[in-house]
Order: structure tokens, then sequence, then C-alpha cells
């Protein structure tokens, strides 16, 4: 069963990656149903209209996850 909701991409942070097939993985700082506007990870189609699955974060949890990357030792 399909939600009725709203979206407006307020801004594009970071393109993530690109997909051979026009999908890209976005960090946006997106508004919700005429919220206050959140941090979101989901990838979209081309044109925005579709969009997979994502996670959408508060401030608060945006800079604990950027502590934590920064934290992070890669190899």
């Amino acid at each position: 069963m399909a939600e009725n909701f709203s979206y407006e991409i307020l801004r594009t942070i970071k393109v993530l990656s690109e997909e051979s097939s026009g999908w890209v993985l976005e960090l946006n700082e997106i508004s919700w149903n005429a919220r206050a506007p959140k941090f979101d990870i989901r990838a979209w189609s081309s044109d925005h209209k579709k969009m997979g699955k994502g996670v959408t974060l508060s401030k608060e949890n945006l800079i604990a996850l950027k502590d934590a990357l920064n934290s992070l030792e890669l190899d």
C-alpha cells in the first residue's frame, strides 16, 4: 500500500556514486512532508521522481556519523 508523502530536495551536498542505469547515490538535505530539513542518503533516479531505500539523519545524527567516520582507521 503506497503512502502519500511529499519531499523537497533543498540542496545536494554530494553525489556519492553514479550507476550506468542513471541512478545516483546522493547525500541531500531534504524536507519531508514540509517538515524541518534532515540529511538523507539514498539512491535516486536521474529525474529525482523515484527513490531507493535510504537513511534520514538529524543534524545531531549526522555529526555523530561524521565523528565516527573521522575516527575510523581504513587500511
